[in-house]
């Protein structure tokens, strides 16, 4: 069965390995099982913690494009779209606030989690409060049947499956009720162990040149007990063989029955799986200097995909005003 899948994510600057492996590869294989895809840059949310100084998100909305092309996105097989260019998002989200509790949103765990991390912004607005209900507007508005997230968001999905039944019972069926898809890797480790953000400062860009994997794969941790090369080693605390796991399972295995005893050093593991990263994400770094120099195809790209975006959110829009009497 096909599905309808849409997904997004914010303008906040280049991509790094957690959304490549926690989503866009997810991405990229659902558009090419056939399933009618919609991926969207969510300008609008990028606002909720960043509207005292906007000026970068356009900026970032062309940087996280470049990505997601290098990554394999086609917009032959999506839709790929900025959120801006279809007033219809506001719309709807408009109608939803109208019949959503407020203790939808206050219960949201993304919502309390953020507020106490984030202390550069003032985050007590109804903008940051009601990002949940866009995230479903986003959704429902091309009537999406399953959304490919994060476990971190799935309470996210479950509110939208919440709204849908909420208006369907008020106004009339209109919207499915979207299922969850959770991305095969839960977590992405940094190079402290911690889970890779920008807030950490422990990332690594996933268009990273050869040189700057070598050098991220060198401040990675590794077993701090460890102290001589023939000691053995616990590859369970140690983030080089949390990294092979995504890029290296054939020979992970072994490295770390090696470490295990004393028959291999850090730096050789690490000099191997910065040779397994480097061939892995060459690709993407040459496609990406590649998309760099033709802007005009950039463009394009967002153009076309907001003209079929706009397409689908008109219909979605005629009908949701005719069951509310709007029309």
């Amino acid at each position: 069965m096909q599905e309808v899948i849409f997904s997004g994510m914010r303008p906040t600057g280049r991509l790094q390995l957690g959304n490549l492996f926690g989503a866009l590869k997810n991405w990229v294989e659902l558009q090419n099982q056939g399933h009618r895809c919609f991926y969207c840059i969510v300008d609008w949310h990028a606002m909720t913690t960043a509207y005292d100084d906007p000026r970068e998100i356009k900026e970032n909305t062309r940087e996280i494009l470049i990505d997601w092309l290098s990554a394999g996105l086609d917009p032959e097989k999506s839709v790929i779209f900025r959120q801006s260019a279809v007033k219809e998002h506001a719309e709807l989200h408009l109608l939803f606030s109208m019949f959503t509790p407020l203790s939808w949103l206050e219960r949201c765990p993304t919502y309390k989690d953020q507020i106490q991390q984030i202390d550069r912004t003032d985050l007590r607005t109804y903008g940051f409060l009601g990002y949940p209900l866009l995230q479903t507007a986003d959704i429902l508005l091309y009537r999406g049947t399953a959304v490919p997230v994060g476990e971190d968001q799935a309470p996210h999905i479950e509110m939208a499956r919440e709204v849908a039944r909420r208006f369907n019972f008020l106004y009339g069926r209109v919207f499915p009720e979207p299922k969850t898809f959770l991305n095969e890797y839960k977590l992405i480790p940094g190079l402290d162990g911690r889970k890779m953000s920008k807030s950490y400062g422990n990332t690594i860009h996933m268009s990273a040149d050869p040189e700057e994997v070598q050098e991220k794969v060198r401040l990675m941790v590794t077993d701090p007990q460890r102290i001589r090369k023939t000691d053995p080693g616990d590859p369970e605390v140690c983030t080089v063989y949390r990294f092979r796991q995504i890029f290296d399972q054939a020979d992970g295995e072994e490295f770390a029955r090696r470490c295990r005893l004393g028959m291999v050093g850090c730096v050789e593991c690490k000099g191997n799986l910065a040779g397994k990263m480097q061939q892995t994400l060459a690709p993407l770094h040459e496609k990406r200097q590649m998309l760099k120099k033709d802007p005009g195809l950039l463009e394009d790209v967002l153009q076309d995909g907001a003209q079929r975006a706009r397409e689908v959110a008109r219909e979605t829009m005629e009908e949701v005003r005719l069951v509310m009497g709007l029309e």
